[in-house]
């Protein structure tokens, strides 16, 4: 059979079928983070003084700023891709992958600091942010691998057509990281310091 008729008797390719995965994939880590903000709050409503001493706020703040960023120079990155540019595209995916392990090196730098007040297992509000924080640091590393395998592609480039459309699935879960993040910063970080000024 000659290659001609293998092409046309070639199922059609859907461009559509790796991004209903990845969306089901984000709806159900959404799942494990709505059931950890859950029990941070219903542990929380147990305590009257929770926590006991609010979080710091400026290396979180960083890190937020940080992760904005990565998530507007990743949406660049699509944009150039869907112009055809894929030396720009390259080099604008490094950059996202940089500010991602700058934001795991803030990170660390804060456990570092905030474990000579408070560890994992000194109370309930301590074994729930350290859960919540470093899942989402968890989902930000698996993130990043993404991102190196989207960048180390043999072919990117728009005209060659493929199923999954690699760089905007990953793209997704980036912002939906970076989403989780915002939520993390607003809840676990901003809200105590608010709620605490008002009592």
């Amino acid at each position: 059979m000659s290659t001609t008729a293998l092409r046309a008797h070639a199922l059609p390719l859907d461009d559509s079928r790796g991004t209903l995965g990845m969306w089901l994939f984000i709806a159900s880590e959404a799942l494990v983070f709505v059931c950890l903000f859950f029990a941070y709050f219903y542990v929380g409503h147990r305590h009257p003084e929770w926590p006991l001493e609010p979080p710091k706020l400026m290396k979180a703040m960083v890190m937020l700023v940080i992760l904005l960023a990565s998530s507007a120079v990743l949406y660049a990155a699509e944009h150039r891709l869907k112009k055809g540019d894929a030396a720009s595209t390259r080099g604008l995916l490094a950059v996202t992958i940089v500010l991602g392990f700058v934001f795991v090196g803030v990170q660390v730098s804060e456990y570092r600091e905030r474990l000579q007040e408070l560890s994992p297992v000194q109370n309930a509000y301590g074994s729930v942010f350290y859960t919540l924080t470093s899942f989402h640091g968890a989902h930000l590393a698996i993130g990043l691998s993404m991102l190196l395998f989207a960048l180390l592609l043999p072919r990117l480039d728009p005209r060659e057509h493929t199923p999954h459309r690699p760089l905007h699935n990953v793209a997704l879960y980036w912002h939906f990281v970076d989403v989780v993040w915002v939520l993390i910063v607003a809840l676990i970080y901003v809200l105590p310091h608010f709620t605490r000024s008002i009592r």
